[in-house]
């Protein structure tokens, strides 16, 4: 599943993203609280998305509030499950993703991270991932309005969540344990993020855009840190940078390590 995102904090960079978009002032872009965020932290971050013609630009929390959650227990013991839909169950009667796939946006990032299992090592190796030559793109997500306001503040919150789907042959290679393993977020070219936001997209059409997969040539990849600590990394540098871990496998290498022992 996706549940670490490095967020853009490139304010020229995502405000050029949509023709026309209509800025929520409000927004901030900071480095500091966006480079990593782990999706049940139900953190507000800019997403894109379309009413009534329009293009607009607010924060959103991260992990949907659905209808069904009309108390605050109901809103602690479900919505940790709401920060991913699975691409298979947009079109389940019985999912509620099916009942909001009308409402989709895209959410602007620098990239995302992953953990691989490795053979030998005690804990999984997190890795950054991102598209080439494309320092800001889009995850395709879903959007829903809480049913009761904010309990504090009053506000009607909006929420999103990341539509992930089969991973590729790289992300296969990464994403390669644990129950949800074998998953990535649904990466579009630029052209089909922005088809993703059209308000009358027909069913087939939004059925051909949860169909595609990204090229694995097409993606940036490399092993970082620890990403899940409040401590700094032992050489400083920020949490998207490279790190080599001593002895750690090439992908795709183990598989042939294996082998050669028959």
């Amino acid at each position: 599943m996706c549940y670490d995102i490095s967020f853009s904090t490139k304010y020229e960079l995502v405000t050029d993203y949509v023709p026309d978009l209509i800025i929520d002032r409000q927004i901030r872009f900071e480095y500091e609280t966006s480079v990593h965020v782990v999706a049940q932290s139900f953190l507000k971050k800019p997403v894109i998305y379309k009413e009534e013609g329009k293009a607009y630009l607010k924060e959103f929390e991260w992990g949907v509030i659905a209808d069904y959650m009309n108390t605050p227990e109901q809103v602690k013991k479900n919505r940790q499950w709401m920060c991913n839909a699975q691409s298979e169950k947009v079109f389940d009667k019985k999912s509620y993703w099916n009942r909001i796939r009308r409402t989709r946006c895209i959410i602007p990032v620098e990239g995302f991270f992953e953990h691989r299992e490795v053979r030998g090592f005690k804990n999984k190796i997190p890795y950054f991932i991102s598209l080439k030559d494309r320092p800001v793109f889009a995850l395709a997500g879903l959007y829903h309005y809480a049913p009761v306001p904010d309990i504090e503040t009053g506000e009607v919150r909006g929420t999103f969540t990341v539509v992930t789907r089969k991973a590729n042959s790289l992300m296969e290679q990464i994403h390669n344990g644990g129950p949800n393993g074998g998953r990535m977020p649904l990466l579009l070219p630029k052209e089909l993020e922005l088809k993703w936001l059209e308000e009358e997209l027909p069913d087939a059409e939004i059925k051909e855009l949860l169909d595609f997969e990204m090229a694995p040539e097409a993606m940036a990849y490399h092993p970082v840190y620890t990403i899940r600590t409040t401590k700094e990394r032992p050489d400083g540098k920020s949490k998207v940078e490279p790190y080599e871990w001593p002895e750690l496998p090439a992908l795709g290498s183990e598989g042939m390590e294996q082998a050669a022992l028959f």
